[in-house]
């Protein structure tokens, strides 16, 4: 049974998007960029064709849309210490992968940049943005990190930016959730989803880590908003996974190896795209 609506309705924001039922979400992984610890003079020129090959990769595969994620930037900086230069790259990145290939693209910008990714979608065209933290707060890697739903909703409004999308973890990864251990995950759904996200995400406890179908339930019965997978998903899991989740992001698995700095893996892709046609009763 579905919660009882607090809000009104929203339109379905991954029908909207990928205009059909249960996405899947590839990740584009670019190495470090400026400013960066592990960034060592490469040419911007080599970083954007290696998101531009894995994004030809993910598209010619039969992946339905493309998340672009600063992920060499390890360690990541605090939200407020983003610096220009991490916004620069991220977007010139983005518009070289957005015209490279025909499909939805999105934007992460770690750690939990929220109002860095609604300029980097603006700019470029994306049409959402993932979240790591929306609501509440929670203990991460980077400290203790706020979520910035009220501060990032109206600098979207700001800059005309309303229809770009917010997908918001409700549990997120690699931190601890003490601050919020005597609330459920239903309840936290029901949070974010008050705190005007779009769709939410169910993930494991680190990148590549299974999300467990339970976790997915929990979740839908804490709101009216679509639910995806957000870590861990292989084609061994896609059948559980499926049958409650409306869609996932995938990104670990898809690299050769299943290593995340690796490129994208076209047989990986191939076995993946297969299993979730299956389970959306295709061929």
């Amino acid at each position: 049974m579905a919660p009882p609506r607090v809000l009104p309705p929203k339109p379905n924001a991954l029908e909207e998007i990928f205009r059909r039922k249960k996405p899947v979400i590839g990740v584009i992984h670019l190495p470090a960029l400026p400013g960066a610890p592990r960034y060592a003079g490469q040419s911007m020129r080599d970083i954007y064709a290696a998101g531009v090959d894995d994004a030809r990769t993910l598209a010619s595969g039969g992946i339905d849309g493309i998340i672009v994620e600063n992920a060499g930037d390890i360690p990541f900086r605090r939200p407020e210490n983003i610096g220009p230069e991490t916004v620069a790259g991220l977007t010139a990145a983005c518009l070289e992968i957005r015209a490279a290939v025909d499909i939805p693209i999105g934007v992460v910008c770690v750690a939990n940049g929220a109002i860095p990714a609604l300029a980097v979608a603006k700019a470029v065209g994306a049409r959402w943005v993932r979240v790591n933290q929306w609501v509440n707060a929670y203990v991460a890697n980077e400290g203790f990190l706020n979520g910035p739903a009220p501060e990032a909703t109206r600098y979207r409004a700001a800059i005309g930016a309303a229809d770009v999308r917010i997908f918001a973890d409700v549990h997120v990864k690699f931190g601890a959730h003490a601050i919020t251990a005597d609330r459920s995950v239903t309840e936290q759904a029901t949070d974010a989803e008050w705190f005007d996200a779009d769709v939410l995400v169910a993930s494991g406890t680190r990148t590549g880590s299974p999300t467990e179908p339970r976790e997915v339930e929990e979740i839908k019965h804490g709101t009216n908003l679509p639910v995806i997978v957000g870590s861990g998903l292989n084609p061994d899991q896609v059948p559980g996974l499926f049958a409650v989740a409306d869609g996932a992001i995938i990104g670990q698995w898809l690299r050769r190896d299943g290593v995340w700095w690796n490129p994208v893996d076209p047989a990986r892709v191939e076995r993946l795209v297969a299993a979730v046609s299956r389970a959306r009763g295709g061929s």
